[in-house]
């Protein structure tokens, strides 16, 4: 199963190349020109980026995600939710690799059969990094209003947030 995984690759860029001999196109014109658009793309995306890395450090190193968390701790723990959670939620919308990174410690910590691992288990898998998300697309396409996006997404990812745990403690009722 493992060779056929590698020889993969090969046979996809041989079918490629098959494709564009037959149709008489310049695969590799075609290949460099593609390639000088990505980097003008990314050299483009990237003073955002930096912008989003920057602030997501700032919030983490600031303490605000601890201060937003111990201002609505005892409103998740009176709403019968693990209060280890909230950072998951808070954080998710901001940076992709900080929540996996969180959701897998709440794993070890808590086990992935425990409430609190499927609750951080189906949360992580069905919110979005937003903020990472509206930065990549609009930078790419050079749109500065975001107008209903942002306020939109962030309604689903806390609909999402909601929805996680109203499922798993309903699937733990059956």
């Amino acid at each position: 199963m493992e060779q056929i995984g590698a020889a993969a690759l090969p046979v996809i860029v041989g079918v490629i190349l098959l494709f564009g001999f037959f149709k008489d196109v310049d695969v590799f014109d075609a290949f460099v020109s593609g390639a000088k658009e990505g980097i003008k793309t990314t050299i483009g995306l990237l003073p955002t980026l930096i912008g989003l890395i920057v602030a997501v450090n700032m919030v983490k190193a600031s303490g605000l995600l601890e201060a937003l968390c111990a201002l609505c701790g005892p409103l998740v723990q009176g709403l019968g939710v693990s209060p280890e959670v909230l950072p998951l939620a808070l954080l998710r919308p901001v940076s992709g690799s900080g929540s996996s990174a969180y959701t897998l410690s709440l794993l070890e910590q808590f086990g992935p059969d425990s409430e609190t691992g499927k609750i951080a288990s189906v949360l992580a898998s069905s919110t979005e990094t937003t903020f990472y998300a509206v930065t990549v697309y609009f930078g790419a396409v050079g749109c500065k209003k975001l107008r209903y996006t942002l306020p939109a997404a962030l309604a689903g990812d806390c609909m999402a947030v909601v929805l996680s745990v109203v499922t798993v403690k309903f699937f733990a009722q059956i």
